[in-house]
């Protein structure tokens, strides 16, 4: 049976294929044989550049456009080169050297410069650069793009909903209330958070040889400056060094960005939570699509398939990213394989996350309140009005106000007449009790609305 959307096993390659082509490019086979033959290309025009190197100047004309090219415009026909070699070497990283030998020899390169592609290198030293800027541009051409979208919309509903009351609940129980843009505000500050902590995630790497010391390095050309060397390499290529390794990078950071990415989505699990059970109690309704179908059988149904989408591709996510935390800073002595099996799935991670974002998105774009219900629920809790009103009894040292409020509320409803009555017979100044007797749950918010708007003020 041929490969296809219909035939693959992952949903990430088949249902969600194209929702997540972006991300082919970057964390596919051939992304990665890409990163690996770009960053040997990178290496050796470094070589070139270094002056303490007398056997290889550095690379001028047809040369030079042959490895720029490796860099710049590496196809997937070339990529199937490189999988032709890998046929007979049985080794990823040795037919990358084969295949930019192959390519330099084509373009007039001398035996003796051919000698110096992937010179002094260990796999590793390819593998952990391909893989961090796999990641690096992952998180500025896809990830990142789709958190500030999903931010930009929830700020903009926070500002847009910011005055319109709603009924809060602790414990799943009638509490003071609050409006629907500050709840908003809520998940859209904290997800900006840990945004900002994703992106500043130092994406570090190394080229320092078999066991991180430069031995093969030094014993061929001792009077070279390899560290520093090593760190104008990494500047080239917009990494952070990492000084101290073993044969690999041991992936510390790798674990911070996949932590970091975790902790955004899971705050955006509370998030779809939250929305769909609003959904479910009529503060939301969604607007239908026409064509679509909520049910089989019950034709009325609105489904919130979008937040339940969304909530099911963020746990296999962060089931996944957790994992990877977990595992890839633990290597057996200098290093083990494991690593390898581990990181050829780091992709499939970034993919669920992104179909979740866009589902996420997808699902508030179809959201609009329901001011009517939200105000059937405030008015028929008059008793969260306990809290404000015992509170203005203390501060004019009347005795056991909270005790009082108490037997007056404690589990048992009461409306705008007993609360009236209840402040009216109080021994408070005039004006204390007539703020109170203005008092409605609608208008007990506190300073939710600034904060909602506050929040696009800042952004």
């Amino acid at each position: 049976m041929e490969l296809s959307t219909l035939t693959a096993i992952s949903p990430v390659d088949g249902r969600y294929g194209s929702r997540v082509r972006e991300l082919r490019r970057i964390f596919s086979e051939y992304g990665l044989i890409r990163y690996r033959v770009g960053v040997e290309a990178e290496w050796l025009l470094a070589l070139g550049r270094t002056p303490g190197i007398e056997e290889l100047a550095p690379f001028e004309g047809a040369e030079r456009e042959c490895l720029e090219a490796l860099v710049t415009d590496f196809d997937q026909a070339q990529a199937d080169r490189v999988k032709e070699i890998e046929a007979t070497t049985n080794h990823d990283v040795k037919s990358v050297e084969y295949f930019i030998r192959e390519q330099l020899a084509a373009a007039g390169a001398s035996e003796a410069t051919l000698e110096f592609v992937h010179f002094a290198c260990t796999s590793e030293d390819i593998n952990n650069l391909s893989y961090a800027l796999m990641l690096a541009e992952a998180r500025e051409q896809v990830l990142l793009p789709a958190m500030d979208e999903l931010i930009g919309d929830l700020v903009d509903k926070a500002s847009r909903y910011a005055n319109l009351a709603m009924l809060s609940r602790t414990h799943g129980q009638p509490a003071s209330p609050t409006t629907l843009g500050k709840e908003v505000a809520n998940s859209a500050w904290r997800l900006q958070r840990q945004r900002d902590q994703f992106a500043a995630v130092p994406v570090l790497g190394k080229i320092n040889g078999a066991v991180g010391n430069f031995n093969a390095h030094i014993s061929a050309y001792p009077a070279v400056d390899w560290p520093a060397l090593a760190q104008d390499f990494m500047t080239t290529l917009g990494l952070e060094l990492n000084p101290y390794t073993t044969q690999i990078e041991p992936h510390d950071w790798i674990a911070e960005y996949c932590q970091t990415l975790a902790r955004f989505d899971t705050i955006l699990i509370d998030l779809c939570r939250d929305i769909w059970s609003y959904i479910s109690i009529g503060y939301f309704r969604q607007s239908a699509v026409a064509g679509e179908v909520g049910s089989s059988t019950m034709p009325h149904k609105v489904n919130p398939i979008d937040f339940e989408n969304a909530e099911g591709n963020l746990g296999i996510a962060n089931a996944l990213l957790d994992h990877f935390a977990a595992k890839l800073p633990i290597s057996r002595w200098q290093r083990d394989l494991t690593d390898s099996t581990v990181l050829r799935n780091i992709g499939v991670a970034a993919a669920h996350a992104t179909i979740a974002f866009q589902a996420a998105l997808k699902g508030l774009g179809k959201l609009e309140p329901e001011p009517a219900r939200l105000a059937e629920d405030l008015d028929a809790n008059w008793e969260v009005l306990a809290e404000p009103i015992q509170t203005v009894m203390r501060r004019h040292g009347i005795a056991n106000p909270y005790e009082h409020l108490k037997a007056l509320t404690r589990g048992r409803r009461v409306g705008r007449a007993e609360m009236k009555a209840f402040i009216e017979q109080l021994d408070l100044p005039e004006k204390a009790r007539a703020r109170l007797l203005e008092l409605t749950p609608a208008t007990y918010v506190g300073n939710a609305p600034e904060q909602a708007r506050a929040l696009k003020s800042d952004s």
